[in-house]
């Protein structure tokens, strides 16, 4: 996954034009049957490790080796075992196909955690608590990925149902106000339906669902010391923190099926950093999750009485102002869209320099502020599905909300 924003999206993971609740699979649909029955396919898999001989031609197995390897585990077994370094590869060059990311410039520098053991739900809890602290970093965010067991034929892999490691709660009272946020009200009906205690304050950090073949999905909290919060407020309107705003520093994108070499793992949660507008143009200000412009603008004092006033678009600034100055003052890892447009291009010039074509999706690259005085507004993107890559399947969209990879 409405959506934030592989990986700070940069992964960059809110849309800027498109509504973010509908989002649809690549145009490249997987293998039939692949996700299900969980058996990897011959063609992905050989052009994956050519790929990887390509660009890391100093492997210790051979390519043809390595090839007929796994063509004798595929027929013996339907799916074969990927090599440590053909898990890290994979995963960085999925973030690197991702063309809804405006943060690939960062690709590289994945930090990929082998989670491949973990088989019971309390296992994957405190794996995923570990993920947390290490993207984290104490406010020096990294992109991080963790990746669990995949999908094979005999059995089922395991899933958390929330679209990101951390979201709030959103309380719908009698009144029909919501308490939280809106987008998370039918997920946080649902966990409190499965025996979630919740607190009903405005900033609760929702339960993961953890769902794994051994057992019934199971609740754990996400534990305090693990989630980064930023209150935020405002470098000249110092009555901003009356507001009492505030956003978590990391997300973590974990309803997104990671494909590789013809194998899906569907829990592979990851992140970047945020880019501020991910926070100040989209969580705090859908109509469907915070709708703060009104408050905001009250709050300042914007003539609210005509459109003709440009109160939304000022209130809009402002508050994307106090989101950059919070987390710079708070000593939290973030980007302006500004600096992501420019480093996107850069992205762009080395990989035409390698002889890569860089997918990219229009519509999400463009930031959802000041689009048009941005460098990526003013040219076109090729679409492609290049493997491998993230997914956003259908059994995902039914259990949360969807991303993109950088956005967080």
């Amino acid at each position: 996954m409405n959506s934030e924003t592989l990986l700070a999206r940069i992964f960059t993971l809110e849309p800027s034009h498109s509504d973010p609740t509908q989002l649809v699979p690549p145009t490249r649909s997987l293998p039939a049957g692949a996700h299900t029955a969980g058996a990897a396919d011959w063609d992905e898999a050989e052009e994956f490790v050519r790929l990887h001989h390509a660009e890391h031609p100093d492997q210790p197995t051979p390519l043809l080796a390595r090839l007929h390897q796994i063509r004798s585990q595929i027929d013996h077994s339907g799916t074969y075992t990927h090599t440590e370094d053909e898990l890290t590869f994979g995963a960085r060059v999925a973030w690197r196909n991702s063309s809804r990311c405006i943060g690939r410039l960062y690709w590289k520098s994945l930090r990929v955690l082998d989670r491949r053991q973990a088989t019971s739900a309390e296992q994957i809890h405190e794996h995923l608590c570990e993920h947390l602290r290490q993207a984290t970093n104490g406010g020096r965010i990294r992109p991080v990925v963790s990746v669990f067991a995949p999908d094979t034929p005999e059995r089922r892999a395991p899933r958390v149902w929330n679209d990101q490691l951390i979201r709030y709660a959103g309380y719908r009272q009698e009144s029909g106000e919501v308490i939280g946020d809106p987008a998370y009200v039918g997920f946080t009906d649902m966990v409190r339906r499965l025996g979630w205690q919740a607190p009903g304050s405005p900033w609760d950090v929702l339960p993961l669902v953890i769902d794994t073949d051994e057992d019934k999905p199971q609740l754990f909290d996400v534990p305090r010391d693990v989630v980064l919060e930023v209150p935020l407020i405002h470098p000249e309107h110092e009555h901003f923190a009356d507001l009492g705003l505030r956003w978590h520093a990391v997300p973590a994108i974990s309803n997104m099926r990671l494909r590789i070499g013809g194998i899906d793992y569907p829990l592979a949660p990851f992140n970047g950093w945020y880019m501020g507008t991910e926070i100040g143009a989209r969580n705090l200000v859908d109509a469907d999750r915070y709708n703060l412009l009104p408050a905001i603008a009250e709050h300042l004092g914007l003539n609210t009485s005509s459109e003709t006033t440009l109160w939304r678009d000022r209130a809009l600034v402002e508050l994307n102002i106090a989101v950059l100055h919070s987390f710079q003052t708070a000593g939290v890892k973030i980007s302006d869209h500004h600096t992501e447009s420019r480093h996107f291009l850069t992205h762009l010039e080395k990989e035409e320099r390698q002889g890569r074509t860089v997918p990219a999706d229009w519509s999400w690259i463009v930031p959802p502020v000041s689009g048009g005085i941005t460098p990526v507004f003013h040219r076109y993107y090729e679409q492609a599905d290049q493997r491998p890559n993230f997914y956003l399947d259908d059994d995902a969209k039914a259990r949360g909300r969807g991303g993109c990879p950088f956005g967080h």
